[in-house]
Parts: C-alpha cells; sequence; structure tokens
C-alpha cells in the first residue's frame, strides 16, 4: 500500500494534526489550505477510512486518524534523530565516542561535572565496542584503548591500563579477610573469580593476568564463578559483593577512592595500552572540542594512593575497547 502514497501525504497530515486546522497546517508547509485538504482526502482514499470528524472549520481526529498520528509522529521523530550526524556543526555540540566501559565507569561524572561548568555546550556521546564506530572521523573527540598512535586520531595518554583484582569490603568482611592488601596470589586464585570473556588476543583476563605475574599461583586458577560479556558488568557484580573482579584501577579509580572497591595483594600489571583522548588529524577542531579535551585531561588526576608501581609489559601493537 505504502508504494501508492506519495511520502508528502503523511508530512500534510502530520502538520494538521498538530495544528487542528487545515490553514495553519497551509502556513506551516508553505502551501495552500486547499492543497492541504485535497492530500488530506487523497490519503484517506487511499486508506480507505476517514482521518479526522469535520464540523465547519473545527477538526477532531477519528479512533483511525489518531492511531495513524501517533505512528506518523513516532516516524517522522526517528528520521529527526537519525538526520542529525549530516547537520552542519554550529560549533556548540561537541560530539565525542567511547567504550561502555569507559563511559560506564569514568567518563559520565566527568561529562557532568563539564556540563555543569559549560551550561551552554552540548554534548553528543556514541557509546559502542565496534572499533569502526569508535574511531569514525564524524566525532570531535574520541577515546580509545590503544598503545598511542592511530592514523586519523592525535592522541594523548588519559589513563594507562594497570591492572589488579579488587572486591567490595562487603565482600572481605564476610570471608573475614581483614588485611586484603596481604593476600597472595595463591589465597586470591581461591576466592570467588568475576571475569569478562576476551573478544580478542590482547585482552587480559585471569588467567593471563595470574600467568604474567613474576609469581604466579602454584596452581592454575579454577574456573571463574561467573563469567559476564561486558567489563562493566564484571564490576558492577564485584561492587555487589559477588567476589574478585580483575580492576583497570585508573577505569575504577573513583570507586576505589570512595572505598567501595579494595585492591587485592600486591602485584599489579601494568599492560602497555591505555586509554587516550583523540583530536581529529584531519581538521581543526572547535574552541568547544578543545574545552571539553582540556577538561577531561584536567580530570585525570593522580593513581589510587597506597598502591606500588608495576613493571611494564609488553604489548603489541594495536587497540581495542575495554
Amino acid at each position: 500500500m505504502l508504494a501508492h502514497i506519495p511520502l508528502e501525504a503523511f508530512r500534510v497530515f502530520d502538520a494538521a494534526c498538530r495544528h487542528m486546522n487545515f490553514s495553519r497546517a497551509g502556513r506551516e508547509l508553505n502551501v495552500t489550505q486547499a492543497a492541504v485538504s485535497r492530500r488530506i482526502k487523497a490519503l484517506e482514499e487511499h486508506l480507505g477510512t476517514a482521518l479526522f470528524h469535520r464540523s465547519g472549520k473545527n477538526l477532531t481526529l477519528t479512533p483511525e486518524g489518531d492511531h495513524l498520528f501517533r505512528r506518523v509522529r513516532a516516524t517522522l521523530d526517528y528520521l529527526e534523530e537519525s538526520l542529525e550526524p549530516f547537520r552542519p556543526q554550529t560549533g556548540g555540540t561537541i560530539a565525542l565516542a567511547a567504550s561502555g566501559s569507559v563511559s560506564h565507569l569514568w567518563l559520565g561524572r566527568r561529562l557532568r561535572s563539564f556540563s555543569a561548568q559549560h551550561p551552554g555546550i552540548s554534548l553528543s556521546l556514541l557509546t559502542t565496542d565496534a572499533l569502526p564506530e569508535l574511531a569514525a572521523e564524524s566525532h570531535d573527540l574520541v577515546i580509545l584503548y590503544s598503545t598511542g598512535d592511530h592514523p586519523r586520531w592525535s592522541l594523548t595518554p588519559l589513563v594507562p591500563e594497570v591492572l589488579a583484582p579488587v572486591a567490595a569490603p562487603a565482600y572481605l568482611q564476610r570471608l573475614g579477610i581483614a588485611t586484603p592488601q596481604a593476600l597472595s596470589a595463591d589465597e586470591i586464585a581461591r576466592l570467588d573469580l568475576i571475569d569478562y570473556s576476551r573478544a580478542n588476543a590482547h585482552w587480559i583476563s585471569f588467567r593471563q593476568w595470574f600467568a604474567r605475574l613474576k609469581t604466579p599461583p602454584h596452581a592454575p586458577p579454577g574456573r571463574a564463578r561467573v563469567s559476564f560479556s561486558l567489563y562493566s558488568l564484571a564490576i558492577e557484580a564485584a561492587l555487589d559483593g559477588d567476589g574478585v573482579a580483575l580492576g583497570s584501577l585508573g577505569l575504577i579509580r573513583d570507586l576505589i577512592g570512595e572505598g567501595r572497591l579494595v585492591v587485592l595483594g600486591r602485584d599489579l600489571l601494568e599492560t602497555g595500552y591505555g586509554y587516550h583522548l583523540g583530536l581529529p588529524r584531519s581538521r581543526a577542531s572547535t574552541p568547544e572540542a578543545l574545552r571539553l579535551h582540556a577538561h577531561l585531561l584536567g580530570a585525570t588526576g593522580p593513581q589510587p594512593p597506597d598502591l606500588p608501581a608495576a613493571p611494564p609489559e609488553a604489548a603489541q601493537p594495536g587497540e581495542r575497547p575495554r
């Protein structure tokens, strides 16, 4: 049926419904009242039902018309949102892209503080773990998991990746662990481990973390108590007291500082990767994007206190989101 109805008829119908007046709808669309009336009548003939009750100049929607209006309005709203990336940039909106874990664990509260300081600047955040979308050049800023080089983005180190086991105080109290930093690798391996899926060979989960320690456990760790497809869900489970997750300390610095998570043992693994803030190489950045760039770099701050430095682990070139 749709192939036989001009799409313009739905725009006319939408305007008529919003104004409940053919003359005002015509002024919005820059056509005459008679043209609106003809197009509504043609649409009703195509559909085989009346869309409006007409009483002189007064209009009300029929049940069929009301149902159609809600569907047409939702479709036009969706189309309007889909066209947003193609609009000319006015400089008042910053398009930023980051992975789900970065957005959930680190970025959210920093964007809120930026918005509070700059209420006139709009932010558009794309959260995705698909690298082609994450590194698309349509963004003003990106946060990439990388060793520091990218052909299309000029990267500045934001958060280095340092991995260590973490758990909630309630979990440790339940097990009677009073000095979590004194735990050995063997003792940690026997706890309730919360892991996450490795999407490629460069990801490090608990098995790889234990294997790369200077003093690995005598027995390999058993199967994780639970494994999630998303890293952020593993951290959420640790916060809920379900067990021990492998924490990326830079991303969860706030949670450690607030006392919601505690680092176990003294073994840290620095992977050589990290989260980098990127500006496009192919074009000049807007003043607003540069302002957010400076704000995020200034929000990194020191690493969590009382943690020993970790020797760097050799990393393979490339990047991936975590």
